[in-house]
Order: structure tokens, then sequence, then C-alpha cells
């Protein structure tokens, strides 16, 4: 399996489709589908049956969206960084920003 060069928690903005240019953090990755559940972004209106926990009506949640159209937010400057991979000297492999050269993993 490749590296994934996206995963849940990173802090990522939108590079196109109707929310171009939103940020949000990765709450979700589903690898098999290459796609991304974004906070706040291709926000959808499901309509929900009350049940007996919940009251049911309109429920607002975030849908899947392609990880091509996401890209990772650089530590350093804020923008919009590809992803690059490098092995440290104990072996580990991290996430390195392309922009600036700063590590995104800890």
């Amino acid at each position: 399996m490749m590296a994934a060069k996206v995963k849940k928690g990173d802090q990522v903005v939108v590079i196109a489709g109707k929310d171009k240019g939103k940020k949000g953090e990765v709450l979700r990755v589903l690898p098999q589908d290459s796609r991304v559940v974004v906070q706040g972004v291709n926000v959808l209106t499901k309509h929900s049956k009350p049940s007996m926990t919940s009251q049911g009506g309109l429920v607002k949640q975030e849908g899947a969206i392609h990880v091509s159209n996401v890209a990772l937010i650089d530590p350093k400057t804020s923008n919009a960084t590809r992803v690059g991979f490098k092995t440290l000297e104990d072996g580990r492999k991290v996430r390195i920003a392309r922009r600036s050269g700063e590590q995104i993993d800890r």
C-alpha cells in the first residue's frame, strides 16, 4: 500500500470545486475511494426520520471529496503545499512540505 499523503487530523485547504479556498481539518480518510471528509466542506443536508433516539428533521453533515481536490497546509507559511517523503537517520519515514521543506509529522 502507498503511504498516505493526507491523514486524519491534518489541516487542509480545498483547491478545486464549489468549496475552493475553504480550510478545515480532515475528519476521516477513505483510502479505498481516494476520498477525505473535511470539517465544514461539502456540507450536505440529509432528511432523517424520527426514531427512539433522534428527533428527526434536517441534519447537516459533511460529504466526502476527492483527495486530489485538497492540499495540505504548510506548517511554516500557512499556504497550500505538496507532500514529499524523507527517511530520517533513525529509520522513520516522515512527510515533508515541498514548499518550505518543513517536517509535517512529529
